[in-house]
């Protein structure tokens, strides 16, 4: 299935979401070899990154798919995607002000 680019803008904010889920994890529940964690900490945590995983996994075959589409090179479309997904332009009414 062919994305478009602000598809694959969208895919690398969730994917970047569920990283910053999985960083959270790790900071609230301190190294699992310190202080060894619940169940239900592992639990959690093997979800969380799990599910970043497959984000993560997802975006990078349809940034490959799009690259190859589109005649471009795959760094270029992984990094202009990483770039807009990161750091997008502030809207108008807020540059304004």
């Amino acid at each position: 299935m062919a994305h478009t680019f602000d598809d694959l803008v969208e895919m690398q904010k969730a994917a970047d979401k569920a990283h910053d889920q999985v960083r959270e994890l790790q900071d609230a529940f301190g190294r699992p070899t310190a202080t060894p964690w619940s169940p239900e900490q592992t639990d959690t945590y093997d979800k969380a990154w799990k599910n970043w995983r497959a984000l993560a996994d997802t975006i990078q075959a349809a940034v490959t798919e799009h690259a190859k589409d589109g005649g471009k090179l795959r760094f270029d479309v992984e990094a202009a995607v990483r770039t807009k997904a990161r750091h997008p332009e502030p809207k108008p009414e807020l540059a304004a002000a």
